[in-house]
């Protein structure tokens, strides 16, 4: 076996002591960050992934795509059968999961076994780090907007001054809990989940008062048409889990003996559970008011004294969300080759997204057009979860987790100067023939000929996982 090249920028696991109790860890910052997790230090329970992903997706962002649904043309019942099968793609989320105990590592590290040390170092550039910061940044200008109408209402003029102070702040709430880490993301999970579904509880009730249940557009698309929409809708909703190609950084702490079935389990129902009620609670919404405007829509069916209630659930939502992406963001950018410890690279994150909030809030239309852009993610993001999938499946989930700190020549996962090109051309492939059939800011030709109909997703899916089949078969055979 390779021997293991320890990370200068963390401890070593022989100075480590043995792991405290979980209240203790909670307060302290994470000392680990792309390094190998000792046995002894495995801790948790499979369940307490739930928590993690329904605090993440309980949030506004979830109630705008269910509205966007009716607004685009589909009836109720097409609505909630979109988002029943977008969902699905949370157990591909739960897939990756598994991962995360069985090497003891992130994502950012394990998928060196399938890009190879350099190659995966493009990669986590990539998917891992600047999508995140992307993404951190459109997330954080939603909270801040919340954030605003609240100082509003307190009777405070939301100012330029006020505005950057409030978007610091909820970016300071943010990193916290990213710099701290895995401890307090598993000890404040819980409760921010509990107080979010109280907060939609009294929303559903707004809501279901006021659906229309019966509704159906004044024009029902039909044929080649409906399609492309329920396809659309399904890509729009399936975005979500694909995003979250780093599900194994919050699996990767539980013994390796935990259960596989418990912890894709448990991480695809933490997703799968609140993504179904919040964004079926924005289609039913969309029936009765105008989702274009879904904060003004969404007030006319709450009683008057909940209003800053809501508003400050969805900052608690947001900050829930995004400090997951900051916290793998942080992974990412070690592991992109930066030699820095998590912590700072957590908030080398943070600084780059709130820069790129103030701007587009302050300056220009910046996130729109990085909003549009994220439209597009879809195209790299599924044939990049396909890959990881596929390299779970073929070597039945067993990683060396010490092999996979080594990053010299001689390593195992060195491949071909340092790129296994089996990951490297099934990705590339997969990415391609998804571009040819997306119908989103651009036509692809595919998608051109199909008269529209959007087969980016599933296309990407199933080349860039055969692909790797037939490229990475042989290498794998007997590992």
């Amino acid at each position: 076996m390779a021997s293991t090249i320890p990370d200068p920028h963390e401890s070593t696991c022989a100075d480590r002591p043995e792991a405290p109790p979980a209240a203790d860890r909670a307060g302290r910052v994470e000392a680990h960050g792309i390094d190998h997790i000792p046995e002894r230090e495995r801790h948790g329970h499979p369940r307490q992934l739930f928590s993690v992903w329904a605090a993440a997706n309980v949030n506004y962002l979830s109630l705008v795509i269910g509205g966007t649904l009716v607004l685009m043309g589909l009836t109720l019942a097409q609505a909630f059968a979109v988002i029943v099968v977008g969902s699905l793609f949370w157990l591909l989320t739960g897939l990756l999961a598994i991962s995360g105990p069985a090497a003891g590592a992130p994502s950012e590290v394990i998928t060196r076994a399938i890009y190879g040390i350099r190659g995966n170092r493009v990669n986590n550039a990539v998917v891992g780090w600047m999508i995140s910061v992307c993404y951190f940044a459109l997330n954080l200008a939603a909270a801040a907007t919340a954030a605003f109408s609240l100082v509003e209402k307190a009777g405070l003029t939301a100012s330029t001054g006020v505005k950057v102070v409030v978007v610091l702040v909820v970016a300071a709430l943010t990193l916290t809990i990213g710099v701290y880490g895995h401890g307090m993301i598993m000890k404040l999970y819980l409760p921010i989940t509990l107080a979010l579904a109280a907060v939609f509880a009294v929303v559903a009730v707004g809501v279901f008062r006021h659906t229309d249940f019966s509704y159906a557009p004044s024009t029902a698309p039909s044929g080649t048409e409906l399609w492309t929409m329920l396809l659309a809708g399904v890509t729009l909703i399936g975005a979500g889990p694909l995003s979250y190609t780093t599900s194994a950084d919050f699996a990767r702490y539980l013994p390796r003996t935990a259960s596989r079935r418990a912890v894709m389990g448990w991480t695809a129902l933490g997703g799968f559970v609140p993504s179904v009620v919040v964004c079926s609670l924005g289609a039913c919404a969309a029936t009765a008011v105008d989702m274009t405007d879904p904060q003004s829509g969404l007030q006319q069916l709450l009683p008057g004294w909940f209003d800053p209630v809501f508003l400050l659930a969805l900052v608690l939502g947001t900050i829930a969300i995004n400090a997951l992406t900051a916290y793998s963001a942080g992974l990412a950018l070690q592991a992109v080759g930066v030699r820095i410890r998590r912590s700072l690279s957590v908030l080398a994150d943070g600084t780059a997204a709130v820069s790129l909030t103030l701007y587009g809030l302050l300056v220009s239309d910046f996130l729109d057009t990085v909003s549009n852009v994220l439209q597009l993610t879809v195209v790299l993001l599924g044939p990049a979860m396909a890959v990881y999938a596929t390299d779970i499946v073929l070597r039945r989930n067993r990683y060396d987790g010490p092999a996979l700190m080594d990053e010299t020549p001689t390593g195992p996962f060195w491949y071909t100067a340092g790129v296994n090109m089996a990951g490297a051309l099934a990705l590339t492939g997969g990415v391609a023939v998804s571009a040819l059939c997306v119908n989103t800011l651009y036509t692809g030709p595919i998608a051109h000929a199909l008269g529209g109909m959007d087969l980016a997703l599933p296309a990407g899916v199933v080349v860039a996982s055969g692909l790797y089949v037939l490229l990475a078969r042989t290498a794998l055979r007997g590992a």
